[in-house]
């Protein structure tokens, strides 16, 4: 206890309370965190708004700034919410005016400026001074009916004024215009959504209390930022309206224009929610200066008052989609938008779902209604209560004329009404302050008519407190007004992404033809394109290939199948033939290097088909035998390649010197068929050949003749229909039955299975064919021929073979593939110069006998 001085007041130690720090600390931040979640950063689920944005809105209400009045100065504006309702900076209060003008930050802007308010470009506004404000026409809707105790009112800071604790609201705010804001311990992250599909979706609620999300999510797509672009991915979407929270990617919308002499470019028209055009293009420069982003030769800005246009030029070398991709990878153009919608219910943050949000939303609305009509029925009763006293007056008016005549007061000519008529006072003081001129007859029966009208309405207004049914249907008609009146078309689209949908789902299995040029372009063109042609003619031309280049491989494939690509180093890259980029028959196609991964110096040199690489069962009993120019052979399970990586495997290990040739795939019991340039050719059984791992080198597969000899192609064959099909580089070709081929040991040099002269050249192809195939045959000149293989009779192994086709001076035969058969194109065309049908006949000497000895 502190000791008492001389004249009994207590010493400066008496007022000393010693506390506990750690409590006081405990209590003081919590108090401060409550503040700053209730009364600064995280939004009332009912209007939408956090304090700052309600304080402006009302400020300007107060200012008269309504849609329809004059500008006022920002400053004016900033003082009197600043004086009246907000004590902090005057920077919160202009920074959270100047936000609800940009109408790229809120997709409904609720106040209309006038001078400089910023740009997307992350310019700042001009200051408060130079600007000038008012309020957007929707902003209305959110003050509509305050002045009928729709709302309850708090003390301002310095307990001098009212101000309101929530906003009545016609529009589903939170929603429709989103909300961010960083609490103590937690934030808030709303994302905006289109009026119409909101209002639409809070009418179903209406109509049933019990609707689920997903229903709900019928009429909501999904958020619609004020910026447009495209969202990519309805999963984060979905999870972020059914539980709160979810992530949502959002991209720019980009569209890839071809201009000048087939040079592309990228026009970017709408950049993500949220993102600094400036600061994306920046980054965007600095990454192609730092190589990250290959392909892009200049980037314009070409943005004005008619919408965003930003150019990426593209280079002559480069693909435009890929260069796209990196951009969404890499910059900007794709972000993501982290949805946490955490709001305040009854003064309380919590999680909310968008059901949640709309249904918090009605109840707001209903109470406002209640208390609309229950302040509008007293408002009415009232008047009606004064019309009573003014029609007992009229009914009585000589009455009442004498009596306040004989009065010598206003005080005592009202007593006297109320106790000679029973009025009220208020309705003896009305009757006082009665005109003479609605003592007329007309405005007599004014009065009558107003009293009449009044008992209607108040007759309907307590219909409509006794009859909640009919509250429901006064708020869905005020949203369906609200919806007329500033509803509008969605900006932001919602696309599927590549991870959530079966792309094959959408585009037909339908067989293709895949062209591989030497210098390594790829297509896919439909296979009706192609016209067969009887054998020995010219041909019709397959492609309009660059200078010097040609196509080297060619294949038959369905929309739906795998494609695997092995490259003459020995690794294997994936690709679903519908992601092959489609082309007409007279185009080159796209560099494969731009469509995946293959390094450029790498060519392709063998490709499979697998139908499926997610069957185990398919993938355990299938094999793929590779071989290479050197005569190595290896056999691995299909299963070491059903993973797909965007670099690549290691499908073979190859010797130095040496390069994969051919890749087939095969069911373990084929057997193999390897040719040789020099006009040799071995048979052997798969099953001699042992499955090794990926990156094996593999075993000897044929011995080659010298060191200029190389193998030329390999085939697998489990059909006993097959037949082996040989053709030479300068247009001779061959059919021979697979059982001329005796079965020898792997690694000898095998038989002879063309007779080789100068007429024929040299060996370029083998293939295993049937009467029920096509054959097309292709040359370095881009020259293409398809005939049926029935047309060419089998005939002995050692034979030079009959003429396939007529080839021009220096031209030779660069690829040769198989098709199936088409019933539907039985007609042969042979227009002209086009084609020159050599007929059937066989050179002389093609059945001549040759050496068939083999030394194993």
């Amino acid at each position: 206890m502190a000791e008492e001085t001389e004249n009994g007041k207590s010493t400066p130690e008496d007022r000393i309370i010693p506390i506990n720090i750690d409590e006081e600390m405990r209590s003081a931040y919590i108090d401060y965190s409550m503040s700053v979640i209730v009364s600064r950063a995280l939004p009332d689920v009912r209007d939408g708004l956090k304090p700052v944005h309600r304080r402006v809105l009302y400020g300007m209400l107060d200012l008269g700034l309504n849609n329809n009045k004059p500008y006022k100065k920002s400053a004016r504006i900033v003082g009197e919410v600043l004086g009246k309702y907000h004590p902090h900076g005057d920077t919160s209060v202009y920074d959270a005016m100047v936000r609800m003008a940009q109408d790229w930050s809120l997709r409904y802007p609720f106040v209309e400026g006038q001078g400089n308010y910023g740009s997307i470009d992350g310019d700042e506004p001009a200051a408060m001074r130079y600007t000038e404000a008012r309020l957007q026409k929707i902003a209305e809707e959110m003050l509509a009916d305050i002045n009928k105790d729709t709302i309850d009112y708090q003390l301002n800071f310095d307990d001098s004024l009212q101000e309101p604790t929530v906003l009545p609201s016609k529009i589903p705010n939170l929603l429709v215009n989103g909300a961010s804001g960083i609490a103590v311990g937690m934030a808030t992250n709303m994302a905006p959504h289109n009026l119409t599909e909101v209002i639409d979706a809070t009418l179903a609620l209406i109509d049933n209390r019990e609707i689920e999300v997903a229903e709900l999510m019928k009429h909501v797509k999904g958020p619609d930022f004020p910026t447009g672009g495209i969202i990519y991915g309805v999963d984060g979407v979905r999870e972020a309206l059914e539980t709160g929270r979810g992530r949502i990617v959002m991209r720019g919308r980009a569209e890839i224009e071809t201009h000048g002499n087939d040079r592309e470019r990228i026009v970017v028209t709408e950049v993500p929610y949220q993102v600094n055009k400036s600061t994306m293009i920046e980054r965007t420069a600095e990454l192609v200066e730092e190589k990250k982003i290959e392909g892009i030769s200049a980037i314009r800005d070409e943005s004005n008052r008619e919408g965003i246009r930003v150019v990426y030029e593209i280079k002559r070398d480069a693909n435009a989609a890929i260069v796209l991709n990196n951009l969404y990878k890499y910059t900007a153009l794709q972000t993501s938008f982290s949805v946490n919608n955490i709001a305040l219910v009854h003064g309380r943050p919590m999680m909310l779902n968008l059901k949640d949000l709309i249904h918090h939303f009605v109840e707001h609305r209903h109470e406002v209604v209640i208390r609309r009509t229950k302040y509008d029925l007293a408002e009415a009763e009232k008047r009606a209560h004064i019309l009573e006293g003014l029609l007992i007056a009229l009914d009585h008016l000589d009455e009442v004329i004498k009596l306040i005549r004989a009065s010598n007061t206003p005080e005592e000519a009202r007593d006297g009404l109320m106790s000679t008529f029973g009025l009220s006072e208020i309705q003896a003081r009305a009757i006082l302050d009665m005109t003479l001129r609605r003592l007329t007859g007309l405005e007599r029966d004014k009065i009558k008519e107003e009293y009449a009208e009044l008992m209607k309405t108040i007759d309907y207004l307590k219909s409509v407190l006794a009859d909640e049914g009919l509250r429901m249907q006064i708020i869905k008609d005020e949203l369906i007004e609200i919806k007329d009146k500033y509803g509008d078309e969605r900006k932001t689209e919602i696309v599927y992404s590549s991870a959530e949908m079966q792309t094959e789902d959408f585009i037909e299995d339908e067989d293709v033809v895949i062209t591989i040029s030497h210098e390594g372009y790829i297509k896919r063109t439909a296979l009706t394109e192609y016209r067969r042609q009887g054998r020995g003619g010219k041909g019709s031309l397959g492609s309009n290939s660059r200078d010097e280049d040609f196509i080297e491989h060619l294949l038959i494939a369905s929309n739906h199948n795998y494609m695997l690509f092995f490259t003459e180093a020995g690794r294997c890259f994936w690709l679903r033939v519908f992601e092959i980029p489609e082309g007409t028959r007279t185009s080159k196609g796209r560099a494969i290097q731009n469509i995946i991964n293959i390094p450029k110096e790498e060519k392709i040199k063998a490709y499979i088909k697998i139908v499926n690489l997610k069957d185990q069962e398919y993938l355990e009993n299938n094999f793929i035998i590779m071989c290479t120019k050197k005569g190595t052979i290896k056999k691995t399970s299909l299963e070491a390649y059903s993973r797909p990586r965007a670099n690549g495997i290691n499908a073979i290990n190859i010797n130095e010197g040496d390069t994969l040739l051919e890749a087939n795939l095969t069911s373990g019991s084929s057997e193999i068929v390897m040719a040789l340039k020099s006009g040799r050719a071995i048979r052997f059984n798969e099953s001699t050949v042992r499955p090794m791992g990926r990156t094996a080198t593999g075993v000897r597969g044929i011995s080659l003749e010298d060191d200029n000899d190389e193998v030329v192609g390999m085939i697998s064959i489990d059909n006993p229909e097959t037949t082996v099909l040989v053709v030479s580089e300068k247009g001779y070709g061959k059919r021979t039955d697979i059982d001329d081929y005796r079965v020898t040991n792997r690694g000898g040099k095998g038989v002879k299975t063309l007779n080789i002269t100068d007429k024929t050249g040299k060996l370029v192809a083998i293939k295993g064919v049937t009467d029920k195939e096509d054959l097309m045959i292709i040359n370095r000149s881009g020259i293409i021929i398809r005939m049926a293989i029935s047309e060419l009779r089998t005939m002995g192994r050692a034979t030079q073979g009959v003429r396939l086709i007529t080839l021009k001076e220096n031209d030779e035969i660069a690829s040769v593939a198989k098709i199936e058969h088409d019933d539907s194109e039985e007609e042969i065309i042979n227009n002209g110069e086009n084609t020159e049908n050599t007929g059937n006949t066989e050179e002389p000497g093609a059945e001549s006998s040759a050496d068939d000895t083999t030394k194993e």
